[in-house]
């Protein structure tokens, strides 16, 4: 199982479609606050199809806690950082069962002080042509948690 952590997320259709895909994955969801709207708002729900019901879904009140709680239960897991200031190809990242995938927000992207303070190889990118700006975060998330659950060897997934 992988961690998918959200850091202040804006846009509910986007955490809705990452929570579906952590319910059909097997993987935590994490969301550090503040959020951009209310866990009960109803396009969360739509995009979210119920999965929330089979969803593990945490929130947090700040990134310190999210790390601390998920390391009380895995000291060893290496936080990957996806962002488009990212120097490695999320294809060239060797993920292991527990470890963290974190993501920024839509509009502005994971804070310079989270990206600085974690290792250039650990600061992930999806190659995209020169001109490009990002794809969509639930977009974005699905590309490199495929990965990670491929190298793993999709286990526990049918």
């Amino acid at each position: 199982m992988f961690h998918v952590v959200l850091f202040e997320p804006e846009i509910p259709p986007n955490t809705g479609n990452i929570m579906r895909l952590c319910a059909n994955t097997g993987c935590a969801l994490h969301l550090v606050e503040p959020l951009g709207f209310s866990l009960d708002e109803k396009r969360l729900r739509r995009a979210g199809m119920d999965y929330r019901d089979i969803s593990v879904v945490n929130s947090h009140e700040s990134w310190d806690v999210c790390l601390d709680h998920i390391r009380a239960q895995n000291p060893t897991a290496q936080v990957f950082a996806c962002t488009t200031k990212g120097s490695q190809a999320h294809t060239k990242a060797a993920f292991k069962a527990g470890d963290i995938i974190l993501m920024g927000p839509e509009t502005r992207g994971l804070p310079h002080t989270i990206i600085e303070a974690t290792m250039p190889q650990y600061r992930l990118r999806i190659p995209m042509m020169p001109e490009s700006r990002s794809l969509n975060l639930s977009n974005a998330t699905a590309v490199i948690l495929y990965e990670a659950l491929r190298q793993t060897g999709f286990e526990g997934l049918s």
